[in-house]
């Protein structure tokens, strides 16, 4: 099997009612990403997902510098390929952010058609674990801009869905105000339903000490991206300090940034995300190091979960998935969820082909 062709492609997807976090106030979603033709007939789908900014740097190093490196190769060797491009013409200006993206969605695209080939879903024919069901908890009703009877009222209805865990917002400028919140949250759901919480950055190491240490009467599963996320050294005094765990890794880029979070002792749940990440590849690369610590792996969804429903299904310390349903309804198997559980994908690929409709409809042009 040989690639005959590369194209790049931009879609963005709104989202309504448009949502806010800490530091992010988007009304799309983008999914800057690439078509991979071969001469078997066989095409694969890659893309990574953004707040719908930036995305034509995503494509245009797709374009100009990944596309004529994989003209003619060889899918099935895509280790050497995503070798190739990490270290190709972009390493010496981009070893995260705009090129590593990029490269994430050469890398999904490339395993879409493998497994394709081989014609499996990309969850057996990375080598299955969970046959049925992976547990899903749901982010999509914790956002910073919704007043708290809404916060409250969405929340609850998850809960009434089947979903036993909930991950809300918080990065208010006053921390009383997400005190306030979270404990109205714990108090709507009870003491059975598992709590996450999201500061998206916005935290410095002082707010985060304080409100960290108060926040704990609520039993939080974990406190997430609570500072910068090239502060190591930051997170390892909030998880040497809170009882409880630290979560991140939506913006960590490579396998040796995580290496350095876990072997400090400055994460205790790793959110690797295969469109930070370089794809696949390296995301099999972070999952087996935090193996090798005893970590679980709770990916958070770039990508709404296509690709990660895969990714978890076939790694053994990967424990839950986060639910948003964005974009769901663009793919020819979009992620389902149904009594708080992911339905495993039965097409062969990584779920990653989008609705030849949906393509046009949404594309940038």
């Amino acid at each position: 099997m040989k690639i005959t062709k590369v194209e790049s492609f931009i879609l963005h997807i709104p989202l309504n009612p448009p949502i806010t976090d800490a530091i992010n106030a988007p009304t799309h979603w983008g999914l800057p990403g690439v078509r991979i033709f071969t001469d078997e007939g066989i095409t694969g789908y890659g893309f990574t997902g953004t707040c719908a900014n930036g995305d034509e740097m995503i494509a245009d190093t797709i374009d100009r510098y990944y596309a004529p490196v994989l003209l003619g190769k060889d899918p099935f060797m895509v280790k050497e390929i995503w070798d190739e491009l990490r270290f190709g013409k972009m390493h010496w200006i981009g070893r995260a952010g705009i090129t590593h993206m990029a490269l994430a969605a050469v890398d999904i695209a490339l395993w879409d058609i493998m497994s394709k080939a081989a014609n499996k879903p990309l969850w057996q024919y990375l080598g299955g674990h969970k046959s049925k069901k992976i547990k899903a908890y749901n982010t999509n009703g914790g956002w910073l801009n919704w007043p708290k009877e809404r916060l409250l009222k969405d929340i609850t209805s998850f809960v009434e869905q089947g979903f036993t865990g909930v991950k809300m917002k918080v990065g208010k400028p006053d921390s009383r105000e997400d005190y306030d919140r979270v404990k109205a949250v714990r108090k709507a759901i009870g003491d059975d339903i598992t709590l996450m919480i999201d500061v998206n950055q916005m935290w410095n190491i002082n707010t985060a000490m304080t409100w960290g240490k108060k926040l704990e009467e609520f039993d939080l599963y974990w406190l997430e991206e609570p500072l910068n996320p090239d502060d190591i050294l930051g997170h390892k005094k909030l998880a040497d300090a809170l009882n409880v765990p630290i979560a991140l890794g939506e913006h960590v880029y490579s396998k040796y940034a995580f290496r350095d979070y876990i072997h400090q002792g400055a994460v205790e749940y790793v959110q690797v995300d295969v469109t930070r990440v370089g794809g696949i590849t390296e995301w099999l690369q972070v999952a087996g190091l935090a193996a090798s610590y005893d970590l679980p792996i709770v990916p958070h969804v770039g990508e709404m979960g296509q690709i990660h429903q895969h990714l978890v299904a076939s790694t053994q310390n990967a424990i839950m998935l986060e639910y948003i349903p964005w974009i769901r309804d663009i793919f020819i198997e979009p992620a389902t969820v149904k009594e708080g559980c992911y339905v495993l994908p039965q097409m062969p690929g990584a779920s990653t082909e989008i609705i030849p409709g949906c393509f046009e409809k949404f594309r940038v042009k």
